[in-house]
């Protein structure tokens, strides 16, 4: 797959890997638009990205479920059709469950999980009909296995490898492909805007974050994982063996976890 003039639509475009994503994606020649509910965030990447002629912005709450119909057929409308559509929108969490508010879990979930789901079911007719496009739908490795103090969290990325499992099996023979990205510890600001018990943020850097892999190679790697129609992705330092730990040794990562 080449990304030379394909028009990709980016969630949570403003920062961190979602920024990362739309330079790597700029400097592979494609056309963007850029999505966030910060504008001025999103023209400060947009500057970045070549200005107006191949990239636009579209603000947006992916929150507001009722708006994401019509703010997909704007992003749509922009350059006449979507080929890559990338969930990066979301937010994460530093609280226990019983410190937790299920305010706080739902709001996780919508964000997550329910943004997504609503605005691929707004693009996905147009690319069934022309049988072509990818759904990239970043998760995180705890879309794999819970950890403390990340259960909605957890919760709302275990949901989205079980809706976008089911829909790709569903469309494999439509020509519309999805795969799914599991980041590790990434260098960005995720762990500072996560969402405490009460809804409040967290506000600090942790320091498997501040450790943590460049957004950019991050989003190098995003890149060759699409381009080589990888189904799943993990990315990430010596914490991506968590995975196969959970997988083949389930006890001793349970214990591992008691211990964290």
């Amino acid at each position: 797959m080449t990304f030379q003039q394909r028009k990709v639509w980016i969630t949570g475009a403003s920062s961190g890997i979602g920024e990362a994503l739309a330079r790597a994606f700029h400097s592979a020649g494609a056309n963007l638009i850029l999505s966030a509910r910060r504008e001025e965030e999103l023209r400060r990447v947009q500057g970045l990205c070549g200005g107006e002629s191949r990239t636009r912005i579209l603000p947006m709450d992916v929150t507001q479920a009722s708006e994401l119909p019509e703010k997909s057929r704007l992003a749509s409308a922009m350059f006449g059709g979507i080929d890559l559509l990338v969930h990066n929108a979301g937010v994460t969490q530093r609280s226990l469950v019983k410190d937790t508010d299920c305010s706080v879990d739902r709001r996780i979930m919508e964000i997550n999980f329910f943004g997504p789901v609503a605005i691929t079911k707004a693009v996905l007719p147009e690319m069934l009909e022309r049988k072509s496009g990818h759904i990239v739908v970043v998760s995180s490795l705890v879309g794999k296995f819970g950890t403390p103090l990340r259960s909605a969290y957890a919760a709302s990325k275990h949901a989205l490898h079980g809706f976008f499992d089911s829909m790709r099996a569903e469309v494999s023979r439509s020509g519309v492909r999805v795969t799914i990205v599991c980041p590790g510890f990434i260098r960005t600001d995720i762990s500072v805007h996560a969402l405490v018990g009460d809804g409040s943020t967290h506000g600090k850097m942790d320091a498997g974050q501040a450790a943590g892999m460049p957004a950019d190679e991050c989003a190098a790697r995003v890149l060759r994982g699409i381009a080589n129609n990888k189904e799943e992705m993990y990315i990430g330092g010596s914490e991506t063996r968590s995975v196969y730990m959970k997988r083949f040794f389930p006890a001793a990562f349970s214990r591992r976890m008691a211990r964290s």
